[in-house]
């Protein structure tokens, strides 16, 4: 780290320690994730969940930025410097006594409803989305540690136990690995509910009490559902009827509108569970959609020539041509309906710095074995099976377990079973 200056350590996980650092070249600070764990090639480093996923999600405003990938061959030492945060939600909410105002919530969880909607368009799932991977800094959130993410084409059934227990869904509760991108939609709905009631919505002390505590809500799921978790289950499962106290309970000093989107983020089929995307077009995010329309318009109005950007002087009979009409019309179209970065718009991915010993700025982008690779018919984008170093082949139907950890960042263990 010869272009790095530690300041001071930021937290310690099981397999990494996030340090404080100041860059010797433009003077800013950064957080710096150490990997305990020696890695023994640029193709093992390169193919960690984590790093791909950041690699194709930034750069985005709601997404932990990847500065940079330093990877000393030498000793197989590998950092991932990011940016710096100010906080966690979870050090956000720790030991407040008076409830975040709406409006502050409401600006967070449209932020973590964008992250969330890039991620899934991008064809990723994050599997543990909790407050202690979201991080805020002023007003701005964004979504970190992706060590757990999945591809959204890859084959079913995924590991079991996956995300942090408090966060975890029905269907991750029980099936055997049957569950989609909507786990986040629910992960986040229980953060949701947190940041604005200080406390966890479904503190389960273990997996057959974590169900029971979103009994005790919600009530017990209709026969279809419990069906259809049925099939995916090797053990047959029957839970007495229980009706459910109700989130509106707990959560009266929230706008009703708050409280409709809250049911429909930890809907317990996830067939009627509401999208991210669903979510942004949601009534209670109509004041920070307004703000985006008019932030578009005033960009234009600055950016665009003043014929493109303003109405024409009134009583002008001139009339426009045809040009410059099809100009206006996809200018309001654009508007009413802005393009998404999703899957069927794939981009050039970021190139990462990959320094050797202390850089390794021989080792280009586009030599990178991505799971990111087109569909047979090249129009979905399909993220191939990681193949670390040393891995056996699994069959299709089979989690991929790579011979590498997969790391995270260090998490500030909760009392209470919150892990």
């Amino acid at each position: 780290f010869i272009d790095y200056k530690t300041i001071g350590k930021i937290g310690e996980g099981t397999f990494s320690e996030v340090m404080k650092m100041q860059s010797l070249r433009d003077g800013n600070y950064y957080a710096c994730k150490q990997m305990k764990q020696h890695f023994e090639s640029i193709e093992q480093v390169n193919n960690l969940r984590e790093i791909q996923a950041l690699r194709r999600l930034n750069p985005h405003p709601n997404i932990l930025t990847l500065h940079e990938v330093i990877f000393d061959r030498k000793s197989g030492s590998l950092a991932l410097i990011c940016e710096l945060m100010d906080m966690n939600i979870y050090e956000l909410i720790r030991g407040r006594r008076q409830p975040l105002s709406e409006k502050t919530i409401r600006l967070y969880m449209y932020q973590l409803c964008k992250s969330l909607d890039h991620m899934h368009r991008n064809g990723i799932f994050h599997r543990d989305v909790k407050p202690e991977n979201i991080l805020v800094k002023q007003d701005v959130l964004k979504l970190g540690d992706f060590g757990s993410c999945r591809s959204v084409y890859s084959k079913q059934p995924y590991t079991e136990y996956i995300s942090t227990r408090w966060y975890r869904s029905p269907e991750c509760l029980l099936t055997d690995g049957y569950y989609s991108y909507k786990m986040d939609v629910w992960s986040a709905g229980c953060v949701f509910y947190e940041i604005a009631s200080l406390e966890p919505l479904f503190p389960g002390a273990n997996e057959l009490d974590q169900i029971s505590k979103i009994h005790d809500i919600i009530g017990t799921p209709a026969q279809k559902t419990l069906t259809k978790f049925k099939q995916s289950r090797a053990m047959s499962f029957d839970f007495p009827f229980k009706k459910g106290s109700g989130i509106s309970l707990l959560t009266t000093h929230l706008s009703p509108q708050c409280h409709s989107l809250l049911c429909a983020m930890v809907a317990y089929d996830p067939d009627e569970r509401i999208s991210a995307h669903q979510a942004l077009q949601h009534p209670y995010f109509q004041e920070q959609r307004a703000a985006e329309k008019q932030a578009s318009a005033n960009y234009r109005h600055t950016h665009l020539p003043d014929h493109l950007a303003a109405p024409g002087p009134a009583g002008n009979n001139w009339h426009t041509a045809k040009e410059g009409q099809k100009q206006k019309q996809s200018l309001r179209q654009e508007e009413e309906h802005p393009q998404r970065q999703g899957a069927a718009y794939l981009m050039e991915l970021p190139k990462l710095k990959l320094p050797s010993v202390t850089k390794l700025s021989s080792y280009s982008s586009p030599s990178l074995p991505s799971i990111f690779a087109r569909g047979t018919h090249g129009k979905v984008p399909v993220l191939q099976p990681l193949k670390c170093g040393g891995a056996s082949k699994k069959t299709e139907t089979q989690d991929m377990k790579p011979n590498l950890k997969q790391y995270r960042l260090p998490t500030i263990e909760r009392r209470g079973g919150g892990c």
